[in-house]
């Protein structure tokens, strides 16, 4: 018995309709510990670089950690990966909920599927038995929808759903896909490469016990994690506010993204904050698997109801568009939910729209007559329509900002903030500089949860000393040091992805080491994971995910920000005057990676000359 994983390996062919059940083979795993490292290290052993993302030869990777499922608080994340229909490299997209604890006791560590259905389906995995059925009926619905209706087909309300929506079928490029309605994949595009492959959802019903190698320890292990948790100094905030704790925490340091990032204050910010959120609208808490932070929350307003929304979809949907309507942006939350739209990438091309016109770059009559000034609520929700349908302008929308600014030209490119074609986060980096550095090499783009060096945010001076030699490390506003803290924060990230354990603990909250995963991986599983085998493991897959890159094109002047934020300083708040030096803080870390120049690791750095 392979104890702590699931066992079984999971190969669906949609055009052929061959399924296949390999066992799960303990020294690959070794190698890649589970989630996100098995799914990347797949792409890069068995993925035709050159393939297209639409295409029926493009990889769809699920991937669950090897302790998902057990008693291991927030572990319960699964990743979905491919080929970026949006951004033309590494893709791929995490999130919680109950799908990847029932797709493990179902049985599985990673389902690869390949291959397109002539019509729509979906797949439904029951332990061994696992069949394609057609979801022709389910076309066109939205996720909430999908999963009300499937769970009727099956007789069974504990049945785990990953869906997408209309946005999906109309291959947005953007598109989620979404688990317990509103766990959402949301980043890179997941839920399009679901619709190219006419994949409505995945069911999802496992009935096997999961079993672990030392039962005292493990458990013993589980128990600390536990009380860490509960004792942690911003376990009340996370309960009450979940991630929207960000909105007045980050206006006040002055980064919260105001009008498209042309300021870093919003002076009506005690309007759309979390706290605002907590006092007026939330009816109760939700979690995920086994966690005991229960950090979402659910919503009710006089016209209607949902959950969330996370700090990223709030602030995009307010302050980031002008707009100081929380109801609205509730409203516009659930409706991306449904959709299966990504809130980020939907928000910076309105964003971008919205500061275009307002620089008189493009006009109304471009955008379909279309009145994009700041804070329209009206246009918000009509391109949002839009955009779902690919009607009209939207159909350019669809394809992603990006793609807009190429299509529109005339300068508008400066305006479009995105990192190898994926959208900007919700976090300014002028006014912290270790995320600046994140954003510009992330493996999938314009991403923090590559690495999320929260550390600098801290002001724990004396710590940073004692860890890595260097005070400055915990300054926002430092340059010195940050690759450091990138670097190490890079293989902190993927080990919560590996484990899919929420980010928010694992390393935000700073409560996952190697160390400590090193003893968890090895009373759960029993193979002999050391400190020094766990980091191994963690370096080569972000070397594995860098050269699969660098094969899909990417070129070391892409490891940089758009220019605002390299050569226009913040002109109020706690980050006035502060500008970012990315290519500074990438040489560093280049240096530290061993990687030459261009950022080829060494290995391959003749073949890449």
């Amino acid at each position: 018995m392979l104890h702590g994983y699931g066992g079984y390996i999971l190969r669906v062919d949609l055009e052929t309709g061959h399924i296949r059940r390999e066992k799960t083979d303990p020294k690959y795993m070794m190698n890649v510990i589970g989630g996100r490292g098995l799914n990347s290290t797949r792409l890069y052993d068995e993925l035709r670089r050159d393939v297209d993302p639409l295409s029926p030869e493009n990889m769809l990777l699920i991937g669950v950690g090897p302790l998902t499922g057990t008693l291991l608080p927030a572990s319960a994340y699964t990743t979905i990966s491919g080929k970026s229909p949006m951004t033309g490299i590494l893709g791929d997209s995490a999130a919680g909920g109950f799908f990847g604890a029932e797709l493990k006791q179902a049985g599985y560590d990673q389902v690869i599927i390949t291959g397109k259905r002539d019509t729509p389906c979906y797949l439904l995995i029951t332990n061994d038995n696992v069949e394609i059925r057609d979801a022709s009926h389910l076309w066109g619905r939205d996720i909430w929808e999908t999963t009300t209706a499937l769970r009727k087909d099956l007789g069974d309300n504990a049945v785990q759903i990953a869906a997408i929506g209309p946005a999906g079928e109309n291959l947005v490029k953007f598109a989620t896909v979404a688990c317990n309605n509103s766990r959402m994949f949301g980043r890179t595009g997941m839920g399009c490469l679901f619709g190219a492959k006419n994949l409505k959802a995945i069911a999802v019903r496992g009935k096997r016990r999961l079993t672990v190698a030392d039962t005292l320890t493990y458990a013993k292990l589980c128990e600390k994690l536990e009380t860490d948790i509960r004792h942690h100094p911003e376990y009340a905030q996370r309960h009450a506010m979940g991630s929207t704790l960000l909105m007045k925490a980050l206006n006040g340091i002055g980064i919260l993204p105001t009008r498209h990032f042309q300021e870093g204050v919003c002076d009506y910010v005690d309007d759309i904050s979390g706290e605002t959120l907590a006092k007026k609208y939330k009816v109760k808490n939700k979690s995920c698997f086994n966690c005991n932070i229960h950090c979402s929350r659910y919503f009710i307003t006089p016209t209607h109801e949902g959950e969330g929304p996370e700090y990223e979809t709030l602030c995009s949907y307010t302050s980031r568009l002008g707009n100081s309507d929380l109801e609205f942006a509730l409203r516009m939350s659930t409706y991306l939910n449904r959709m299966g739209l990504d809130s980020l990438s939907s928000g910076e091309t309105i964003g971008w729209a919205m500061e275009c016109v307002q620089r008189g770059l493009i006009t109304k009559e471009d955008l379909d007559g279309i009145d994009f000034t700041w804070g329209n609520t009206q246009t918000i929700e009509q391109i949002l329509e839009m955009i779902t349908h690919r009607r009209g302008i939207g159909d350019a929308f669809a394809e992603g900002t990006r793609s807009l600014a190429r299509r529109f030209g005339k300068g508008t490119e400066t305006y479009a903030f995105h990192v190898k074609g994926l959208d900007m986060i919700c976090g300014d980096p002028r006014g912290i500089k270790a995320f600046g550095l994140c954003y510009a090499i992330a493996s999938r783009g314009g991403d923090h949860l590559r690495a999320e060096p929260f550390f600098e945010l801290t002001e724990r001076y004396d710590e940073a000393e004692k860890r890595w030699g260097i005070r400055e490390i915990a300054d926002r506003l430092a340059v010195k040091g940050k690759a450091v803290l990138v670097e190490h924060t890079e293989r902190q990230a993927l080990l919560s992805d590996c484990l899919t354990m929420c980010k928010n603990i694992g390393l935000s909250m700073d409560l996952m080491n190697i160390d400590f995963a090193s003893r968890l991986l090895t009373a759960g599983t029993g193979l002999r994971f050391t400190p020094e085998r766990v980091d191994d493991a963690l370096k080569g897959v972000i070397e594995r995910d860098r050269l699969l890159n660098i094969d899909f094109g990417i070129k070391p002047e892409q490891d940089t920000l758009p220019e605002r934020f390299r050569t226009e300083p913040l002109k109020e708040g706690a980050s006035k005057g502060h500008t970012v030096p990315v290519e500074e803080m990438v040489r560093e870390y280049y240096k530290l990676k061993g990687w030459d120049e261009r950022g080829v690791p060494p290995a391959q750095s003749g073949k890449h000359a």
